[in-house]
């Protein structure tokens, strides 16, 4: 028997144990501004806000006080389902240092740019339905990401 074939019951030597599903191993705090700390409270209660501006309508994230659609001062936070589909999605590095960003498009109408965790990056697809999962940072508030829904 040559010294890669494995005896019945035994695994080989150079057999790489079963990856697990890809994702940041460490997420660093954010950094939180006063003008986003509703966002990060409600993160910690497992919501998600975007924004929505009063005066053209259009939703916006990240969270900001100026609408970046038509620069009205007039906005107020929206509670997202915090569901959505993959738009574009990247993965990056191997084994536990892999991991995938995307752009989630919210059923609100806003787009994302985020991770994908809890998850096989080679089963994802542009189109997929995902849900917002909230992942401890570092010393700070959760961070939202997403998960297949």
């Amino acid at each position: 028997m040559s010294t890669n074939q494995a005896t019945a019951g035994a695994s080989a030597p150079d057999a790489k144990p079963a990856t697990k599903p890809g994702g940041p191993s460490r997420i660093p705090a954010p950094r939180v501004l006063p003008e986003a700390m509703p966002f990060w409270e409600a993160a910690k209660d497992g919501r998600l806000l975007v924004k929505r501006c009063e005066d053209c309508g259009e939703t916006h994230y990240y969270p900001r006080d100026i609408c970046p659609h038509c620069m009205s001062a007039s906005t107020e936070w929206l509670e997202s389902k915090g569901l959505g589909m993959v738009y574009s999605f990247s993965t990056m590095g191997k084994e536990e240092a892999r991991y995938t960003l995307a752009y989630v498009s919210l059923d609100e109408g806003v787009t994302m740019l985020t991770n994908l965790v809890d998850c096989d990056a080679a089963a994802l697809s542009i189109g997929q339905r995902v849900k917002v999962v909230f992942k401890p940072s570092e010393g700070g508030y959760p961070v939202p990401m997403f998960a297949p829904a």
